[in-house]
């Protein structure tokens, strides 16, 4: 009798866990916890969810937990906030993955919602601006501890420091499109990995693209209300951060140079120094540092409208960036075994952050340059496009705090709430001494 031969079908997307093990109570509570103590960056969040998840309840295996984490590194959007919702979704399907992402978010949003208010009725009093100088001062060196983390991650290869160097150049001075820089790292990337030998999984499975369809209309629903409505700010906010959720690649600090430009320069909404003291404000509060989206769309709000604005501006921001991240995770969830085995799109993710570093690199210039110099001007020779300061606008109380940070953060390892508030009363301390 002849043999036939025999294919293996393609994997197919594992169907959601049991949502009966673990008691919805505990799951809040659980969640709730990581939630509130979600401070210090996607790091520290990290480190939290692997010590309640994994160490302490053992409700995902160190497998699990990896295997999720480098597929959510793969996404856009903030990685820890996916993280907690695919560990949501792991243990209570749909429901668990809304509780996970959902109380990792809102208690932050409701913190960043009250700080942003009080930022813009009271920012311009003399005492909060010298506090908020010593909030900006620190915040140069949080981007400076982000860029020597990343780059010890990301350039361990001759191209990978090309690749940065090339980003850094292409923003720095040129002014490239921060979407251009990471697509044609990424395409660069996936192009040199060599090719997977598994078949892929049906994609185009109903399940799948009846998750795509749910999710992405909850996303865009409300962009297009607003387009008919021929509310032109609230459209523009709407469109502006529902492109950033698709292309923050590498964390909050890789899109903020680009969305200072856009909201500063070319859309006029907020000033430098404000951007500044929003990322400042963020770092202090729980949740993922992308909330600094929800202070720039309120502050933008108050401006143009008053208070009931900015909280409409506010919700309308939280919606788009992060709505999209339970399409991501509700949709590729099923896929995570597979796609850590993709060789092309590791690779892709790879040079992807190797353009973050010389991105970060970028902000870290265009900050210090503001934060230490009270006027800067940008010089254009042909293509060229390079900030510069007026030297003799130098602050040395700006450079002091800074280095008191540094010290702090960097030498000592003093947790990052304790050196903001100590930062801000350095400043403070100054203003009362004159």
């Amino acid at each position: 009798m002849a043999a036939h031969a025999t294919t293996n079908p393609p994997p197919q997307p594992k169907a959601a866990p049991d949502t009966s093990i673990i008691p919805l109570r505990e799951l809040v509570r659980v969640f709730l916890r990581i939630g509130l103590l979600s401070f210090g960056g996607p790091a520290a969040q990290i480190a939290v969810m692997h010590r309640e998840l994994v160490e302490e309840r053992r409700w995902l295996t160190e497998d699990q937990y990896l295997g999720a984490l480098s597929f959510c590194m793969l996404l856009p959007g903030p990685e820890a906030m996916q993280l907690v919702t695919y560990a949501g979704w792991r243990l209570r399907g749909t429901l668990g993955g809304l509780i996970g992402g959902l109380l990792f978010v809102l208690p932050g949003a409701a913190v960043m919602a009250l700080v942003s208010l009080c930022y813009a009725w009271y920012g311009a009093v003399p005492l909060a601006a010298a506090m908020f100088l010593g909030i900006k001062a620190t915040v140069v060196i949080i981007v400076l501890q982000a860029l020597l983390k990343v780059s010890q991650r990301a350039l361990k290869s001759t191209d990978r420091w090309v690749i940065a160097g090339l980003s850094f150049v292409g923003i720095f001075a040129l002014n490239l499109p921060f979407p251009l820089i990471i697509l044609a790292a990424g395409a660069y990337g996936y192009w040199r990995a060599p090719a997977a030998t598994l078949p892929p999984p049906d994609l185009a499975s109903p399940r799948t693209l009846r998750t795509v369809a749910i999710w992405g209309g909850l996303w865009l629903a409300p962009v297009a209300l607003l387009w008919a409505s021929g509310a032109t700010f609230l459209t523009e906010l709407a469109l502006f951060f529902s492109k950033l959720a698709v292309v923050t690649f590498g964390g909050a600090y890789s899109v903020l140079a680009y969305m200072t430009q856009r909201v500063v320069t070319d859309l006029g909404w907020i000033s430098t120094a404000q951007m500044m003291d929003g990322l400042g404000l963020a770092e202090t509060t729980p949740g993922p540092l992308i909330l600094v989206t929800q202070f720039v769309a309120m502050l933008s709000g108050v401006q143009q409208g008053g208070t009931g604005l900015a909280l409409l501006a506010g919700a309308i921001a939280l919606w788009v960036t992060f709505v999209p991240c339970f399409l991501w995770i509700f949709a590729g969830a099923p896929y995570v075994e597979w796609i850590a085995t993709r060789p092309r799109l590791s690779g892709a993710l790879s040079a992807i952050t190797a353009a973050v570093v010389g991105v970060i690199l970028n902000l870290s210039i265009w900050f210090a340059l503001h934060v230490f110099f009270g006027t800067v001007e940008t010089t254009t020779l042909g293509p060229i496009q390079i900030a510069l300061p007026h030297l003799t606008s130098f602050d040395p109380v700006a450079a002091g705090l800074a280095v008191l940070a540094g010290f702090a953060l960097l030498r000592q390892r003093w947790s990052l709430p304790v050196v903001l508030a100590l930062a801000a009363l350095a400043g403070a301390l100054v203003e009362l001494l004159g």
